[in-house]
C-alpha cells in the first residue's frame, strides 16, 4: 500500500473530527484528564502536522488550505478552528496542573498493577512518567510556536487573552519536562559478576567472545564516553567513584520515572516544587527511546528558527543535549560492539536491568542506532546492515510473515503489548507495569527515518518497500465501529487469533502513526537519490537531442507563428529545462530529452518520406 501522507493525514483528521469535536466544542470523553500522556498524544494529532507541515497550517486561516477545512469541518470554519485547538490546550494545562501551580505528569490509566486483581493507589496513578515529559516537551513547542502566529493574525479579545495565559502555561510546562527529564536520566554502575553483568558480556560476546575480551574490549571502547559523564553529568558520589572504576560495567539512559534520590535541579522559572523520585536508577530502553525523540525536538531547526526557548530553557536544554548525544553514542556502541556480528543483529534482545527478552527491545536500540546514524551521517554499510535488522524485525512480528497458529511470542508484541516492570513503584504500592503495544507504528517510524537519511538506491528501495508492507499493515487496523471510527488500534482486524478489544481508541498508536506521516512527509519532500549512471545517461541524451534539434532547424527553417514553428520552440523549451534539472532530477531529465528526440525523429522520418516520395 502506497503511503500517501497528505491523504492520510487528513484521514486522521477526519477520525479526530468525529471523536474529540462535538457540536464546535471539544470533547475529552469519558476517558479524557485520567492520563497527560493519552490527553498529550490526542492533542498533537492535530497539532504536530499542524505545525511540522506547510500544508497543513492552521495557526493563519487566511492559509488554511480548502481539503485541511473540510477535515476539520465541525467546528465551524478556518477562523473557528486556531480558537478550537488553544481552548483544548488550555483545558489540557488546567487539568494537569496541581493545587500548587506545578504542572503535573500523571501516568494515570496507562499505569497497571503487575498482577491481576490488585489496585492501584491515587498516589499511584498521579506517578509522573518519561512518557508525558517526552509528550510535553513537544506539545509545548508545536504550541509556543502556533501562538506565535496567530497572535498577529487574531483581534478577538477573547483569543488574546486565551494566548497570554498559554504562553506562560506552555513555557511553565516546557520547563518542569526539562528539568524531570534531567532528574530521570540515570547512569547504571554494575560489576562484570554480577548478574546484570553476565547478561550484558553474553549479549556483547553473543557466544563468540570470553567475557574477559568483552570486558577489555568495553574499557577501551567506552573510555572516553566514561570520562564525559563523570566529568561533564551529575551523578552523585557513589555513582561518579563506581563510574571511575574501569573493571565495572555500566549502562546509561533514562529510567521510568524521577529517579530515587535525584537531586533538584537549579532554576529560576516559577515551575513550583520539585517531587521526589521513586524509580530504580535502571535506564529501560523503552523511555530512553521516548526521552530521545522529545529531546531532539530542543534543538530542531524550527525552535532554533522561532527562538522558542528563553535563555534559561537554553542552559537546560544543553545540559540535556549532552546526555542526548552521550546516550546515542553509548548504545549506538553497544549495538554495534562485534564488527563481525553486531549484538543488533542477534533478535531478540536481553534487557540488563528487567532481565526481559523480546524484539520489541531490538527494536528500540534500532531506534537508538537510526538516531546516532542521522546524527554523524552513516556509512552504506552501517545502513545496509541496519535495513537487514528492520526487515527481521517486521518477519518477528509477523508483519510481512504469516502469522503462524498460536504464535504469542509474536501476538503479544501486538496485543497486549509488552509489559515492563516497573521498578521502584512498590515504594508506594502494589508494583506497577507499563504496556507498550506500538511495535508496528515504531518500526514503520524508524523504517521512514532511516529511508529519508539514505542515499544508496537499493537501501532505499528496500527501505521504502518494508514501509509500504508496514503502513499497509497498520491501516488495517483501524476501528471500523463505534467511539473510535478511523482510529487505532483493532488487532484482532489482522490477527484473528488476538481477542477483541473493548477499550477506547489507542492515542498512543495513533499518535505514532501521525508522527510517521510527517516523517514519510519529510521523506518526499527532500530531493530524490542522485545517480550517477543516470546523471551520464542524461547528459548524453541532451548532447545528442541538442544537436539534433539544432540541425532540424537547418533543415527546415521555420517560419515564427507557423505550428511547426511552435512545435521546435517548444522542444527547445523542453531541453532548457532538461538542462536546468539534470544534476538534482536526471530521470526527469531523461524523460525530456527522450520526448525530444521522439518528436524529432518523427519529424525527420516525415522529411525523409516525403523526399522518397
Amino acid at each position: 500500500m502506497r503511503i500517501e501522507p497528505r491523504q492520510h493525514l487528513l484521514d486522521i483528521w477526519r477520525a479526530m473530527a468525529r471523536n474529540s469535536i462535538d457540536d464546535g466544542a471539544w470533547s475529552w470523553g469519558k476517558w479524557g484528564g485520567l492520563s497527560s500522556v493519552a490527553d498529550a498524544e490526542r492533542l498533537l494529532c492535530l497539532m504536530y502536522p499542524a505545525t511540522e507541515i506547510a500544508g497543513f497550517r492552521l495557526d493563519d486561516p487566511d492559509l488554511t488550505q480548502y481539503d485541511v477545512e473540510k477535515a476539520l469541518g465541525r467546528p465551524g470554519g478556518r477562523t473557528e478552528i486556531p480558537g478550537l485547538l488553544l481552548t483544548a490546550v488550555g483545558d489540557f494545562m488546567r487539568r494537569h496542573t496541581g493545587d500548587d501551580e506545578r504542572p503535573t505528569f500523571a501516568g494515570g490509566h496507562y499505569f497497571a498493577p503487575q498482577e491481576d486483581g490488585r489496585e492501584l493507589t491515587g498516589k499511584q496513578r498521579e506517578m509522573e512518567v518519561v512518557d508525558s515529559y517526552s509528550m510535553s516537551v513537544t506539545l509545548c513547542l508545536a504550541t509556543l510556536g502556533f501562538l506565535r502566529t496567530y497572535e498577529a493574525r487574531t483581534g478577538r479579545r477573547d483569543m488574546l487573552h486565551l494566548i497570554q495565559e498559554l504562553k506562560t502555561a506552555c513555557s511553565n510546562r516546557l520547563t518542569a519536562a526539562m528539568v524531570s527529564l534531567l532528574r530521570s536520566f540515570t547512569v547504571n554502575v554494575f560489576d562484570a559478576e554480577s548478574p546484570q553483568g553476565r547478561t550484558l558480556c553474553e549479549l556483547l560476546g553473543q557466544g563468540r567472545l570470553p567475557p574477559r575480551l568483552v570486558l577489555q574490549t568495553f574499557q577501551r571502547r567506552f573510555r572516553s564516553l566514561r570520562a564525559t559523564l563523570t566529568e561533564s553529568v551529575v551523578l552523585g558520589v557513589d555513582v561518579e567513584e563506581a563510574l571511575r572504576d574501569e573493571s565495572g560495567l555500566f549502562e546509561c539512559g533514562w529510567t521510568w520515572s524521577l529517579v530515587k534520590d535525584a537531586p533538584e535541579v537549579a532554576t529560576d522559572e516559577p515551575i513550583g516544587p520539585q517531587p521526589n523520585g521513586v524509580a530504580d536508577p535502571v535506564p529501560y530502553l523503552y523511555f530512553t527511546v521516548v526521552a530521545l525523540d522529545g529531546i531532539q525536538d530542543l534543538f530542531s531547526e524550527r525552535t532554533l528558527t522561532l527562538g522558542l526557548l528563553n535563555p534559561e530553557q537554553q542552559k537546560l536544554a544543553e545540559a540535556l543535549r549532552l546526555r542526548w548525544e552521550i546516550t546515542q553514542q553509548y548504545w549506538s556502541g553497544i549495538a554495534r560492539f562485534d564488527a563481525q556480528r553486531w549484538p543488533l543483529e542477534d533478535i531478540p534482545w536481553r534487557t540488563t536491568g528487567q532481565q526481559l527478552e523480546s524484539p520489541y527491545f531490538s527494536l528500540s536500540v534500532a531506534a537508538i542506532l537510526v538516531h546516532d546514524l542521522v546524527r554523524r551521517r552513516a556509512t552504506d554499510d552501517d545502513l545496509t546492515r541496519t535495513v537487514d535488522v528492520m526487515e527481521r524485525l517486521a518477519e518477528h512480528g509477523r508483519i510481512t510473515s504469516r502469522m503462524a497458529r498460536d504464535d504469542a511470542t509474536a501476538l503479544l508484541l501486538h496485543r497486549p503489548g509488552v509489559a515492563l516492570p516497573l521498578q521502584g513503584s512498590e515504594a508506594l504500592g502494589p508494583p506497577m507495569r507499563w504496556t507498550i503495544a506500538d511495535f508496528s507504528a515504531q518500526l514503520l517510524k524508524r523504517t521512514v527515518q532511516l529511508c529519508t537519511l539514505s542515499r544508496n538506491p537499493d537501501s532505499h528501495d528496500r527501505l521504502l518497500r518494508l514501509a509500504e508492507q508496514v503502513f499497509e499493515h497498520l491501516w488495517q487496523r483501524r476501528i471500523e465501529e463505534g467511539e473510535g471510527t478511523g482510529l487505532w488500534d483493532d488487532v484482532h482486524a489482522v490477527y484473528p487469533s488476538a481477542p477483541r478489544s473493548e477499550e477506547p481508541p489507542s492515542w498512543s498508536v495513533t499518535e505514532r502513526v501521525t508522527e510517521c506521516m510527517v516523517a514519510a512527509h519529510d521523506l518526499y519532500s527532500q530531493r530524490p537519490i542522485r545517480s550517477t549512471e543516470l546523471t551520464t545517461l542524461a547528459r548524453a541524451l541532451l548532447s545528442e537531442s541538442t544537436h539534433l534539434l539544432g540541425h532540424e532547424q537547418l533543415e527546415v527553417p521555420a517560419i515564427p507563428g507557423s505550428g511547426q514553428g511552435k512545435a521546435l520552440k517548444s522542444l527547445e523549451i523542453r531541453l532548457r529545462r532538461a538542462r536546468r534539472i539534470v544534476d538534482e532530477r536526471p530521470g526527469s531529465a531523461c524523460a525530456l530529452a527522450l520526448s525530444v528526440l521522439g518528436e524529432l525523429e518523427t519529424l525527420a522520418q516525415a522529411r525523409d518520406d516525403a523526399q522518397g516520395a
